[in-house]
């Protein structure tokens, strides 16, 4: 069936909420998009504050530091994030030093780290 040169009115509301339609669709699925899980948040956090640049995980990394691949089966969530707080409290004069993180990225990190087993 063949559209007609000049649609009626209504079929040119159809067509232009259906026009709109289509162009929203991208941007509410975008909006409702979950939040990015916190071992997932971590692990993009592990690589932006360049802790494999003394730490290993796997092959990946640098040896300077512990290796971190058994890091959740050694050390709890929690612990870990006690760690990352502040690394001299667990090991006096470690190298390793205080990061700048927020809490709810040091949770995210020990998550990540939780993850490694």
């Amino acid at each position: 069936m063949a559209l007609p040169l000049h649609p009626a009115p209504a079929m040119k509301q159809t067509m232009l909420l259906l026009s709109l339609t289509l162009l929203a669709a991208p941007a509410c699925t975008l909006a409702q998009r979950p939040a990015e899980a916190p071992a997932a948040q971590g692990r993009r956090l592990y690589t932006e504050h360049g802790c494999y640049g003394c730490h290993t995980t796997g092959a990946a990394g640098t040896p300077i530091a512990p290796d971190l691949s058994r890091a959740g089966l050694r050390y709890s969530e929690a612990e870990l994030a006690q760690l990352l707080r502040d690394p001299a409290v667990h090991k006096p004069g470690a190298h390793m030093p205080k990061l700048a993180l927020t809490e709810a990225e040091t949770r995210a990190l020990a998550a990540y780290l939780a993850t490694l087993r």
